[in-house]
């Protein structure tokens, strides 16, 4: 006999929206999963016809539910128990991420690569060359006082 209801942290990593259910159940708590426009906690249960929104920051994906399970699937039967109805502009969103590279890397994200550091490389040097000629140290304070005493 199939099943009419489903958690809904167990039925998202099962069909393999989330990695781990853990993760599914924090996705929940943090108010990054709704149902209908409703933040949802996880265990509130779902049907199928039922349309989940899922925040993953910069994308909020939506998701129809067509059939519920509770074990983990294989990939290729995810599309038996979900529909994946993104708007496209979500989609594109996710693009211009993608895209937008290390312009939008955070403190702290990994080194550059060799070709960002090139193209830093070579702008710190059209930014140096700008015809000023400093004959002191700005780093060394005698230097500093010298040059301001005159």
């Amino acid at each position: 006999m199939a099943k009419t209801e489903e958690r809904i942290d167990k039925w998202m990593w099962a069909t393999r929206i989330f990695k781990t259910r853990t993760i599914s159940t924090e996705a929940c708590k943090k108010g990054r999963v709704s149902v209908g426009g409703t933040t949802v906690k996880p265990s509130r249960t779902i049907k199928p016809g039922d349309v989940i929104e899922v925040r993953k920051p910069p994308v909020t994906y939506s998701f129809r539910v067509l059939a519920l399970t509770e074990n983990r699937l294989g990939a290729k039967l995810v599309p038996e128990y979900l529909e994946n109805i993104t708007p496209k502009s979500q989609l594109d969103l996710l693009e211009v991420v993608k895209i937008s590279g290390f312009i939008d890397r955070r403190k702290g994200l990994g080194r550059p690569t060799k070709r960002e550091g090139r193209e830093l490389s070579r702008f710190t040097e059209q930014a140096t060359g700008d015809g000023w000629d400093f004959d002191f140290d700005f780093d060394n304070e005698d230097d500093l006082e010298d040059e301001f005493d005159d």
